[in-house]
């Protein structure tokens, strides 16, 4: 097991990370590259780990733990100082573990393929471009047109949602597959476009077409056999930005969501870069809005308040405004106030209207994963992926009702919303850990924020989260419940932003460029419970590197991981885990990981999959342990790629150009 002095090296420096320049542009319109939007003066979660370290481990290791401390960045090997380490012995999983597989090797980040583990195999669900309905057209990357596109897959796949049988469905061979479409590669989608200003109007119409939402009925030959996208199932559906949403909540009507278009402020066409998301106990499918600011050209937009550099809206956007006018914040400046949201889907029902959640707050919702309270109620947990931006929680006014979908379909709109506040404990006990509080936003119906009316917290949520300091932490994204432990789980992708002076007990590391997942344990085991403890459970990196950690596992056994992105959790409750970002901070592909949390092999993280040049690894939905489902985003996104230079061909297809997709691994029959 680690000791107390093992930890302190965490507060070393190291050097920024970097990504494809293409990546960096169309995920997120540049967002590290811009000033940070949140400069109030809440405390941030690294200088709660600073502060108890200084405090109290120093003491506990005596004076050989106060050298270390002392040496700090510039003595200390950082991370880019070690050579990348391939995994250790990743033979079976030991005892008491129920991984089953025997990890792989780490896979170079120009490798153009998928790799599985030993004894397993991949094949696509659905690619870009494949048909939804009977009389959709077969994908043509040279005859693209909006009207097909808004009939096929949409492009890139993030989240997923997966479910066996449904309505009139019981087959254990069937099932329905959503998943997220969170942007697009103008580069990678078009011939001779060098970036969005080159698109015409007509590509331009393709792109607002593949953004969004994708719905599908899948089937297979039997249980030995991989999963694959029905076209012409009935609950086939493609949402986009030009679908209409309904508004609902305590926002829903404000003067501050109301445009030409919608002077009634409850309808909103369309919805944007759909990351993460969650499953309802009733069913439906929960989708969070994040990087929208890039999509709106701010061009001589006053911001006397700020709201819109808070939420990154200062750029000259994508083009958008050319062909619908209300993406130029000076012809409708409310029409950024309409993006941001979580919205709900009922994937059973192809003709039900979505929904946009006003009491979740306005955020770059990377998600919400929900779960019932000790009374019936339910919790939804959401991380604002930004550097220094906060964790949310919302607790819902009415109960679950078991098979009453009607009465279910509205829990999300009326409720209580919570920001996190991390306090730390000090190093002294081994652990990076501490407590902490949800600090009220909005509760009863009555805002918590002094000087603030509900809406506006709700609208310009961000900002009215700064006002009661809440801790700011490094890129909150999936913040998951396990359903086993009932323990909390968020992953903070990273902050290559962080000064050495802002690092604390929940934010350990400046320049922060691997990331950390955090647990937290709610008091009582409740959910509604506004009080709690966490710790940190993986702080990623090269295992070779004395800043990481492994939830006390031997670092020789475990493999390399950077920038922790998704989680999700199989039936026995292990962690399993998707990166975004690894190419530029450990030289290799994104990838899928498990970890155990409890028994023998607590902390023992091994490698089930890697992604293909240039992707990112989303959205991973564990179906049991031979079969799990995953998204490969953007393939052969790389800096100089184009239909003329392919740097991936995934799904390896024969068509010539990189299609994103998912896809499903599964162990071989007999293997």
């Amino acid at each position: 097991m680690t000791t107390p002095a093992r930890l302190l090296p965490l507060l070393t420096r190291s050097h920024e990370g970097g990504r494809s320049s293409m990546t960096c542009l169309y995920r997120c319109g540049d967002a590290c590259d811009q000033p940070v939007p949140n400069t109030s003066e809440g405390e941030y979660f690294g200088d709660i780990v600073a502060a108890g370290v200084s405090r109290r481990a120093a003491l506990r290791v005596g004076g050989a733990g106060a050298a270390v401390v002392g040496l700090t960045a510039w003595s200390m090997p950082s991370v880019a100082a070690a050579s990348p380490a391939a995994a250790g012995p990743a033979g079976k999983a030991g005892k008491g573990s129920a991984l089953g597989f025997t990890g792989i090797a780490p896979t170079p980040a120009t490798v153009d393929e998928v790799k599985v583990p030993e004894g397993f195999a991949w094949a696509p669900i659905i690619s870009w471009g494949d048909p939804l309905h009977a009389g959709t057209p077969a994908f043509d990357f040279d005859n693209q047109t909006a009207a097909a596109q808004r009939e096929q897959a949409g492009y890139n796949a993030d989240y997923t949602q997966f479910m066996h049988g449904g309505a009139g469905n019981k087959g254990a061979h069937k099932g329905l597959l959503a998943f997220n479409n969170e942007y697009t590669n103008d580069e990678l989608m078009f011939r001779g476009v060098k970036s969005s200003a080159d698109l015409t109007e007509d590509q331009l119409e393709i792109v607002l077409a593949a953004h969004g939402i994708t719905i599908t009925e899948v089937a297979r030959r039997d249980a030995n056999s991989p999963w694959r996208w029905v076209q012409g199932g009935r609950r086939n559906r493609r949402i986009h930005t030009d679908t209409p949403f309904a508004v609902d909540g305590p926002a829903a009507g404000s003067a501050h969501l109301r445009t030409s278009d919608d002077p009634t402020g409850k309808l909103v066409l369309g919805t944007l870069n759909n990351c993460a998301g969650g499953e309802t106990p009733w069913g439906t499918y929960l989708s969070g809005e994040e990087n929208v600011n890039q999509y709106f050209n701010a061009t001589g937009a006053p911001d006397p308040d700020g709201k819109l550099k808070r939420y990154g809206i200062t750029s000259g956007g994508r083009g958008f405004e050319r062909v619908r006018d209300r993406f130029m914040v000076t012809t409708e400046p409310n029409e950024v106030n309409r993006f941001g949201w979580i919205v709900e889907v009922d994937p059973e029902d192809p003709t039900s209207t979505p929904v946009k959640h006003t009491a979740m707050g306005r955020l770059k919702h990377e998600g919400a994963t929900v779960t019932l309270t000790a009374d019936g109620r339910i919790a939804a947990y959401m991380g604002d992926d930004e550097r220094y931006e906060y964790i949310y929680k919302f607790l819902s006014r009415g109960k679950y009702k078991e098979g009453n979908k009607k009465h279910n379909l509205t829990l999300l709109s009326e409720g209580d919303l919570y920001v996190a506040k991390l306090n730390g404990d000090g190093a002294a006990d081994g652990e990076y850990d501490g407590g902490g509080q949800w600090l009220p936003l909005v509760v009863g119906g009555v805002s918590k924020v002094p000087g603030w009316s509900v809406e506006e917290v709700l609208i310009w949520t961000r900002l009215a989260a700064s006002v009661v300091g809440p801790t700011k932490m490094d890129r909150p994204e999936d913040v998951q419940p396990n359903p086993v432990n009932g323990r909390i789980y968020a992953a903070m992708t990273n902050n290559t932003a962080r000064t050495p002076a802002e690092i604390d007990e929940a934010n350990p590391r400046a320049k922060n460029k691997h990331g950390h997942i955090t647990e937290f344990t709610e008091a009582g085991g409740d959910h509604a419970a506004l009080t709690f403890t966490w710790k940190i459970v993986l702080v990623a990196g090269d295992p070779t590197d004395p800043q990481t950690y492994f939830n006390g596992f031997d670092k020789t056994e475990v493999s390399p991981i950077s920038c922790p992105d998704n989680v999700a959790f199989d039936a026995t409750g292990n962690l399993w885990i998707s990166t975004d970002g690894m190419p530029g901070t450990l030289n290799y592909c994104d990838a899928l990981y498990v970890m155990p949390l409890e028994g023998a092999d607590k902390g023992k993280l091994q490698q089930f999959l890697s992604v293909p040049v240039g992707a990112e690894t989303c959205g991973p939905t564990i179906l049991g342990p031979d079969s799990v489902i995953v998204s490969v985003q953007h393939p052969g996104e790389v800096s100089g790629a184009t239909p003329e230079n392919v740097i991936s061909h995934f799904p390896y297809r024969g068509d010539g150009q990189p299609r994103p997709g998912v896809i499903h691994a599964y162990r071989r029959h007999g293997k």
